[in-house]
């Protein structure tokens, strides 16, 4: 097996700069949109042979040194007894949010060998099939209460930071037990066979530095520490990390992913020398010239050199407007360019 991200991911020497992409299994890709055509979002999350078959597209088609596991973060989340539903061009949305004490002690922590068989399973067939390291994720438990406060994605999280602010008891209870459900989802993804596992704090970035540190902070860490017994590399991603990278580095994660707003030189100075980087070219770079995706990609690897080791990803994930050829294109690159 190709063990090169896994090396990074723990600061090893490794030959090459190892590259994966957020998601790479997903709608950029005409394989994936032929499957996608056919079943619905979830019931694509859901269904193991599939989710799978998602899953290794981009390994076998692009060449990344890494699988992650096609699914969603708010998977688990359903599970605790919200109802979802995905819509076209408008994205998830809960119809139940959690607004009051009452909503969120209706909620349960989840058991996910009876909760997400389906998610496990996919894990097992993956693992019997793939020659690069497969990645498990979750939400982190702030990004996954703002999902359940607002009912969906938000552009200023505002109840979500009225309640913060107005109801710390309830905010409280409620990231407890998506706390307890993080760490519950992850741990059995890792025994399931996951070899890695990235935590998205996709929103994270809305708080400011005070209230990052107070209201997310805590719980991602709290998950991280949980999972470092288990033994495999733990990567934690705030999007948006500009003015909280340092605080986010003390989580206790092997890899500090980082987005493109900030410069990797600068990104490097902000993250203790223990911790890998990844990251973190603009996904919108993918859409210019090859010469250009190489140029950029070029000066990201230079810059993280200072780093421990450094993983190759986008600031953030690929978007489905990509030419697949431009992502090729930017793996290929990364591969070639070697030890710098």
């Amino acid at each position: 097996m190709n063990d090169t991200f896994l090396k990074a991911c723990m600061g090893e020497k490794t030959g090459y700069t190892p590259v994966w992409i957020m998601r790479q299994a997903g709608r950029f890709l005409p394989e994936y949109r032929k499957i996608r055509a056919k079943v619905d979002f979830l019931t694509l999350c859901k269904t193991p042979e599939l989710a799978a078959e998602v899953t290794m597209q981009p390994v076998d088609i692009l060449g990344v040194d890494a699988a992650i596991l096609f699914s969603d973060i708010l998977i688990p989340i359903e599970k605790m007894g919200l109802k979802l539903k995905f819509y076209e061009k408008k994205g998830p949305k809960f119809s139940n949010p959690i607004r009051t004490q009452k909503d969120a002690d209706k909620l349960k922590i989840i058991n996910p060998d009876e909760d997400i068989p389906y998610v496990l399973e996919t894990i097992r067939i993956l693992r019997k099939g793939l020659n690069v390291p497969l990645i498990g994720f979750s939400g982190a438990p702030f990004t996954a209460a703002t999902y359940m406060i607002e009912g969906g994605s938000s552009k200023n999280f505002l109840k979500t930071k009225r309640i913060i602010y107005n109801d710390p008891q309830l905010f409280t209870s409620l990231m407890e037990k998506i706390t307890q459900t993080t760490i519950a989802y992850l741990t059995a993804k890792i025994k399931a066979g996951a070899q890695a596992v990235q935590l998205f704090d996709s929103w994270a970035g809305a708080l400011s530095p005070n209230d990052y540190e107070a209201a997310a902070f805590p719980y991602a860490k709290k998950v991280i520490e949980a999972l470092k017994p288990l033994g495999v590399p733990i990567i934690y991603f705030v999007n948006d990390c500009a003015g909280i990278l340092s605080i986010a580095a003390r989580a206790g994660s092997d890899v500090i992913g980082v987005d493109w707003r900030v410069d990797m030189a600068e990104a490097v100075k902000k993250v203790p020398i223990t911790l890998t980087v990844q990251g973190n070219l603009d996904p919108c770079v993918l859409f210019s010239t090859k010469t250009h995706i190489k140029e950029m990609a070029l000066d990201i690897i230079k810059k993280a050199k200072a780093a421990r080791a450094h993983i190759f990803n986008l600031g953030h994930g690929v978007l489905p407007e990509t030419p697949p050829e431009n992502v090729k294109t930017l793996v290929e690159f990364v591969h070639e360019a070697g030890d710098i």
